[in-house]
């Protein structure tokens, strides 16, 4: 097992170069830190290369729990100085475990649904911490699949992962343009439902209970003409204070718990 002591160790080095996006996309790789999104990360496959481990701040059974785990996850171990450590941990947090793992790409077209699916789409979103929270709501909620449509930041962006919980590795996401996504969902039948301050019906008035698709968009401009349609229903989160809008993962929940709740009714 390798030890690595040095703040300019060339492994090192990469690894905190994959803050960025452009090295994340120039080398093909991504950061996973924490010991529960590793724990998911690998439940759901994701091919690790290289883990960080400083074994001084891996505390509690799941850390111990996942110490075990990685001996099998094929990814070369490297054991490293607290120093080291705290260099490459993100957004000062340090379970004292972090991996290093191959860039998932899914496509549209890998996304696999089940009957009478609910799918989230977010347009433009900027702030990877919004894209995680929407994923962990996604998650909880049992949303089947997260687009990010003309995506500002990149799905697998350390702090996305982080927002997320890990929950980004256990629900099915991609990446495409907003032509490709509108184009997908009516190929696959779904009535499209954009949230919309201004959106002409309440979101507890619309039939959420057949394939349903929301579109939710950025935190500054909200969704762009291209979600305007005649088969797209705007819809709106009423709201009852000063404030003109709720942040996107807030309003995500509201609609992913309203189709839940509808579904628990019987079909009319």
């Amino acid at each position: 097992m390798s030890s690595i002591t040095s703040l300019q160790n060339p492994r090192v080095k990469e690894a905190v170069r994959l803050r960025d996006r452009r090295h994340r996309e120039k080398q093909g790789r991504i950061l996973i830190d924490g010991v529960r999104e590793l724990s998911l990360a690998l439940r759901a496959g994701v091919v690790l290369q290289e883990v960080f481990v400083c074994e001084s701040l891996c505390a509690g059974r799941d850390a111990v729990e996942l110490l075990r785990q990685l001996d099998a996850c094929g990814g070369e171990i490297l054991t490293v100085a607290e120093s080291v450590f705290e260099r490459l941990a993100f957004g000062h947090r340090e379970e004292g475990v972090l991996g290093v793992a191959a860039m998932p790409r899914p496509t549209l077209p890998s996304l696999e649904l089940p009957e009478n699916p609910i799918v989230a789409v977010l347009e433009g979103v900027e702030k990877p911490g919004n894209v995680g929270a929407v994923l962990r709501s996604a998650d909880a909620a049992g949303v089947s699949a997260v687009i990010a449509a003309d995506a500002r930041t990149d799905l697998f962006n350390p702090n996305a992962i982080r927002a997320s919980l890990g929950t980004i590795f256990t629900v099915p996401c991609c990446e495409a343009s907003n032509a490709e996504t509108l184009a997908w969902l009516r190929q696959k039948r779904f009535r499209v439902f954009g949230a919309r301050v201004d959106g002409s019906m309440p979101y507890t008035e619309a039939d959420l209970r057949g394939p349903a698709a929301f579109v939710l968009g950025s935190e500054a401009d909200g969704l762009t003409p291209a979600w305007t349609a005649p088969d797209i229903q705007a819809i709106r989160v009423p709201m009852h204070g000063v404030a003109d809008s709720l942040n996107v993962s807030v309003t995500a929940a509201v609609l992913f718990y309203e189709a839940a709740r509808q579904r628990q009714q019987p079909m009319k």
